[in-house]
């Protein structure tokens, strides 16, 4: 076989239609020195030229470099990766994403030889490649589509475009004189408007716009994890910053301190979207986070966040006493505050005094008396409890107790009629009394004033779509926590797709929580009369038929709701 000897003057793809015999060696030299002059890539000159169609150069190259060969004509916009190439780099490396699998992303490409670009996208995408060929002309309108639509495209939110929303401020006659603004301009505002309402429509908790040294990102929190949406031009970032301050009533003028404030989406004339907004000073800039509210999570009714049927029971027996103090526990994130408020949206009747304080009042809930603590002004959770007790309450619901100050006035509300309903910040139900004894309350008031715990976590939900059956050996189950006669092949423990389908996120979608609903007995009282340790409370639970968190997730596995994987994370012992 004689060797073919390419002339070393030529690019990679110009070698490789030579090598083909699709181009003569001058046509193939005369092509790359135009596209040097006119300073444009080879296959646009190739393309001017007519010698051959975008099919015929896509066929070429999927040949001889063993790629696939893909139509563009078949993708919808839908099932593209959430994550995908930034605009700046897509028009420059002349690739897109198509698909995120894993550790995997496959890209559309027309020239596999542009090696510099492929490691650019690398780079920036921190991902395996794995190239697919597509044809230019159409790649070229794929990549302008999607810049136009990208939310790090300004240009496209400076058009007349109306989104049909509105961006409210919470406190409307403190808005700064909008002479005095400059940022007040309307691609800036309508690229908020896209940022929130792509948060919403995605289901996400909170979104991060964070300014550093060489760039700028957006992420949003969706299902407890964070994903890189968008990276803005990082010339917009104080503008930006500037425009959320003056809608959330914040001094626009004070970039060394934290600020606190609220926004509010008007999405119809039903439904707005609350937004408490959080901005702390960084070292390139301030960074916001946007955490959204949204008051129908409120009224999704208490069998949409995942009771058991005997734990919903023991929770609405327990709060619809008179008097009592019920406690929602778990960590930052947890759903406390969902659960809470699912609660009193069952209490709350005309016939009943309802009085919350919180920091901040997070969801509005009409007929119920919300109070915004104020430590500052000396607005404490006690000092407003010490006020709710002089307006005649049935129903007391404290944010979150802090102090044994604060404690102590909880528990005689409980003790003297009313219905007090909190949050604390501990591991389980059973530590929670013994945080109260630590605290400096008195056993005997716990042990009178406590009628029941929960203690939560929320895990990812398996997405029904692509969830697919686990094959774990019945000695790795046994080691979970299952019982051997649970194993009894009734049911079939499932695993999330690797890379998930179109409908979810890395085969999630959703959250389910898990809870351990404690009442308090006698005999729990007893032990805490007798300065029992969170142990012994917990081996009482146990035998009056409490399930703990590990136990209420595998029933979440045997369920098909959620994975090992994820009950082990999230109740990791």
């Amino acid at each position: 076989m004689v060797a073919v000897t390419l002339p070393s003057k030529l690019g990679g793809l110009a070698r490789m239609l030579m090598h083909q015999k699709l181009l003569s060696e001058d046509e193939a030299l005369a092509l790359q020195a135009a596209a040097s002059q006119h300073q444009s890539s080879f296959i646009a000159q190739l393309l001017q030229s007519k010698r051959l169609s975008p099919l015929q150069i896509a066929e070429a190259a999927s040949h001889a470099f063993g790629f696939p060969l893909f139509d563009l004509n078949a993708l919808s916009q839908d099932y593209l990766p959430a994550k995908g190439i930034n605009a700046q780099l897509m028009r420059s490396s002349r690739a897109m994403a198509l698909h995120s699998r894993g550790k995997n992303m496959f890209i559309a490409l027309s020239d596999p030889t542009n090696l510099h670009a492929l490691d650019d996208v690398q780079f920036q995408t921190g991902m395996t490649l794995v190239p697919v060929i597509v044809e230019d002309d159409k790649l070229g309108k794929w990549i302008d589509k999607l810049v136009e639509a990208s939310d790090t495209t300004m240009q496209s939110l400076a058009t007349d475009e109306d989104f049909g929303l509105e961006l409210e401020s919470e406190e409307k006659s403190n808005e700064p004189d909008p002479a005095t603004l400059e940022i007040d301009d309307a691609p800036i505002v309508k690229y908020i408007q896209k940022i929130l309402l792509d948060a919403i429509n995605m289901g996400a908790s909170d979104i991060h716009f964070e300014p550093y040294e060489k760039f700028f990102r957006i992420r949003y929190r969706v299902d407890g994890i964070l994903r890189e949406i968008a990276q803005p031009p990082l010339a917009i970032r104080e503008k930006l910053a500037s425009r959320i301050k003056v809608i959330s009533n914040l001094d626009i003028s004070e970039k060394r301190i934290p600020q606190d404030g609220r926004m509010k989406l008007v999405l119809s004339k039903t439904r707005t979207i609350d937004f408490r907004v959080s901005t702390l000073p960084m070292l390139n800039g301030e960074k916001i986070v946007m955490r959204i509210l949204d008051p129908s999570s409120a009224k999704l009714g208490i069998d949409a966040l995942g009771y058991e049927p005997e734990q919903k029971t023991a929770l609405l027996h327990a709060v619809s006493r008179p008097y009592g103090l019920v406690l929602v526990t778990g960590p930052t994130g947890s759903g406390k505050t969902v659960s809470l408020y699912t609660c009193l949206n069952i209490l709350n009747d005309p016939g009943v005094n309802i009085s919350t304080a919180e920091d901040p009042a997070e969801i509005p809930l009409p007929g119920v008396n919300q109070v915004n603590v104020n430590d500052k002004q000396g607005l404490t959770f006690a000092a407003a409890l010490k006020s709710f007790l002089r307006q005649d309450p049935d129903i007391i619901m404290i944010g979150e107790i802090r102090d044994l100050e604060t404690a102590d006035m909880a528990i005689k509300a409980a003790s003297t009629g009313h219905m007090v309903l909190s949050t604390l910040h501990t591991n389980d139900a059973p530590s929670t009394l013994t945080r109260l004894m630590n605290m400096g309350v008195a056993p005997f008031n716990i042990a009178s004033a406590v009628s029941l715990i929960t203690a939560q976590r929320l895990a990812r939900k398996l997405c029904p779509h692509c969830k697919q059956p686990a094959d774990i050996p019945q000695e790795a189950l046994l080691a979970l926590g299952f019982q051997a006669a649970e194993l009894d092949g009734s049911w079939q423990p499932y695993a999330p797709k690797e890379g998930g389908c179109e409908s979810c996120n890395g085969g999630y979608k959703g959250r389910v929580g898990i809870y351990q609903v404690m009442p308090v007995s006698d005999e729990m009282s007893r032990i805490i009369m007798k300065n029992g340790t969170s142990h012994d409370i917990a081996d009482q639970a146990q035998k009056e038929g409490v399930k703990d968190l590990r136990q209420s997730g595998l029933l979440k596995v045997k369920q098909g709701l959620t994975s090992i994987a994820e009950i082990e994370a999230v109740t990791n012992e």
